[in-house]
């Protein structure tokens, strides 16, 4: 939808300041959103694009600069101004009760009541559960949502949790939605699903803010771009105007390629970790490889393809039919977690908040977890032997002494999370590194200091197996490429063969050629 001269603008953010302890994060940005489009904000973790929405929302309130909304002034002082004014939040966190209803999620602070009975005033008006349900219905389908509205959320899939989020922001006719980090848990089919809707609220006049580490997704999705570094737009414009190499460059002074750091070593022809025949039925079939000392060894595949499944079952999380494992020389039959450690193999799980963390610890904690059995004695730690290896594996992976040193991990970013899930491991002493999508939901950024550690690692001699649904992000870090399909190895390519497209084909069934 084009913006016509009458048309005021959705959103015009003009010279917001914010500052925190006298350290100035926001620095008069300045910047405005069409009606009917979207606009990507970008930038690495800590460039401020928390701090902006959250001025906006009335979470924070500006130190100074003001707002206009639909042409009119706008100051507000809480959430529920935000609201009001028809500004919606789709946060990566999604703020739903699990034990409620979809119905009762989205009119939770707005329930429609009967009308009071003449003869019983003194009564309040009971909920108006018949309407809630028309209502939801209609807002479900609006979303693509087949689903009662009974429905308990704790019931529903991410994706499907997300699409409920949308029908409440429906609810109060929301202007303009903000998506926060929205693709991080959902299915490569959910990510349609959701980029169908979003296309769909721009068709309605909607506006929408999308703020995303993924930036194929930011210019699949939007018409305008917003570049954000140490709390200033460093550039704004229409999307013809960014190029991936651009938006890397103004976000993080770098060029795109030197994301992926070059490799002083090479790969030598000791096997790490050989893998014949593994299986397990409907799970993965047959599968086969083996990864050498000095070597990242690269999965790609579709989602379904088999490729987290396939890490599970070599970690011991989850049980195999048939197949041999053998690591560092070792045959390895009865495989389970604690096993697996003990036997030099390390595990980065692709869902770290959920499986790899304990949110609420502090980082030494969530560092020391792996280490603890071999520092512990009868129930006892012995904290003056391990906290030093704590501090060392921490600064090894680049935390800072103030991070280390602060509060719970939840409150890290997103790269600073998955550098502690990495030096977890490196106080284990692994040859033998499995990581499931180590880069996801982290900035451009985070993800060089990441692919940094990698090479590290294998440098020192260990074989890491990668997991990853980015294939740039392979082509960029691997030796070679072991594509999966339904389960099973479809081939494995070569450094020298890499082609995007080659892989793609393979994945889908389409062969090399």
């Amino acid at each position: 939808m084009t913006t016509t001269n009458t048309t005021p603008l959705a959103l015009e953010y003009k010279g917001i300041t914010k500052s925190f302890f006298g350290v100035q994060v926001l620095k008069g940005v300045t910047f405005s959103l069409r009606p009917g489009s979207a606009l990507g904000l970008v930038g690495e973790n800590g460039a401020g694009k928390s701090t902006m929405m959250n001025v906006l929302g009335g979470v924070l309130p500006a130190d100074g600069g003001s707002f206009v909304v639909a042409g009119q002034p706008y100051a507000p002082k809480s959430p529920q101004d935000a609201r009001a004014n028809g500004i919606a939040f789709i946060h990566q966190e999604l703020n739903l009760f699990g034990n409620l209803s979809i119905a009762e999620n989205i009119f939770l602070t707005n329930f429609p009541r009967k009308a009071r009975v003449p003869l019983l005033s003194f009564l309040l008006p009971s909920i108006d559960r018949k309407e809630i349900q028309e209502r939801t219905r209609k807002l479900l389908l609006a979303v693509d949502l087949q689903v009662e509205p009974t429905a308990k959320v704790e019931t529903l899939s991410p994706g499907e949790r997300q699409l409920v989020e949308i029908a409440k922001a429906l609810a109060f006719d929301a202007r303009v939605v903000i998506f926060d980090e929205p693709t991080t848990s959902l299915t490569s089919k959910e990510c349609e699903r959701l980029f169908s809707l979003i296309e769909k609220l721009k068709g309605e006049g909607r506006s929408v803010i999308y703020i995303s580490h993924v930036l194929q997704d930011v210019r699949r999705l939007c018409e305008d771009f917003v570049i954000l570094r140490d709390g200033e737009v460093v550039a704004q414009g229409p999307r013809e105007d960014f190029s991936m190499e651009r938006m890397v460059s103004l976000m993080v002074g770098r060029k795109l390629e030197q994301l992926f750091p070059t490799r002083t070593t090479t790969a030598s022809g000791k096997p790490l970790l050989e893998v014949k025949g593994l299986s397990q039925p409907g799970v993965i079939e047959n599968v086969g490889f083996t990864l050498h000392k000095g070597e990242v060894l690269g999965v790609a595949g579709l989602m379904g393809s088999g490729r987290s499944e396939l890490a599970r079952i070599l970690f011991g999380l989850d049980k195999s039919a048939s197949g041999t494992v053998v690591l560092d020389g070792n045959a390895y039959t009865e495989r389970s977690p604690s096993e697996s450690i003990a036997r030099g193999m390390a595990f980065l799980t692709e869902s770290r908040r959920e499986e790899g963390l304990l949110m609420d610890a502090d980082v030494r904690e969530n560092v020391a977890l792996a280490a603890l059995p071999r520092f512990s004695a009868k129930g006892l730690v012995n904290v003056a032997k391990l906290s030093p290896l704590v501090d060392s594996g921490s600064s090894a992976v680049g935390l800072s002494d103030t991070k280390i040193q602060g509060g719970a991990v939840k409150t890290l970013s997103g790269g600073n999370q998955q550098k502690v899930v990495l030096a977890k491991w490196l106080l284990t002493s692994p040859s033998v590194f499995i990581l499931d999508e180590p880069t996801r939901g982290i900035d451009v950024g985070a993800k060089a200091d990441i692919y940094g550690l990698i090479n590290e690692l294998v440098g020192r001699g260990a074989g890491a197996l990668v997991i990853s649904s980015e294939i740039e992000e392979l082509i960029g870090i691997c030796d070679r490429i072991l594509v999966m399909r339904k389960g099973e190895v479809a081939g494995v390519v070569d450094k020298a063969h890499f082609d995007r497209e080659a892989i793609l084909r393979m994945a889908f069934g389409g062969g090399v050629a």
